[in-house]
């Protein structure tokens, strides 16, 4: 594997994410708490594989600049800036929550996960959504 096999990576692992996550909260609410947990940890685990493996890459590689022109690099840009904020935001929010279930402190972990999990599935897609725009238009 290359440097420049890790943008498909990337995009892969967010992708993954994406499942393990909406999977997860199929799994809480049908009460199957052990499966949501291992979901939950799997999704958080493959989140952690992300986030080392983009930090390589743009150590290596840069800054890609986006290079199409027109409506599609607006569009572009719409998509990344909210994702980039909130991927900032969602990393304290992640493990503010995650702290919370494995303390057992169930009413406060719901409470903050509320939020956590759409701005997670929402990082989680416009991270494909950035890779499918950026490499592979």
């Amino acid at each position: 594997m290359s440097v420049t096999d890790l943008p498909a990576l990337n995009a892969t692992l967010n992708a993954i994410s994406f499942v393990l996550l909406t999977t997860g909260w199929f799994m809480i609410k049908r009460g199957r708490r052990q499966a949501h947990k291992r979901c939950m940890i799997s999704a958080l685990v493959v989140s952690a594989l992300f986030l080392t493996s983009y930090v390589i890459y743009h150590l290596q590689a840069g800054s890609v600049p986006f290079q199409k022109t027109g409506w599609i690099r607006v569009l572009y840009f719409t998509v990344l800036i909210p994702h980039v904020i909130l991927a900032a935001a969602i990393v304290p929010m992640i493990l503010i929550t995650v702290s919370r279930a494995l303390s057992s402190r169930f009413d406060q972990h719901k409470r903050i996960a509320r939020w956590t999990l759409p701005l997670w599935l929402y990082v989680s897609v416009t991270g494909v959504m950035v890779y499918l725009m950026l490499y592979r238009m």
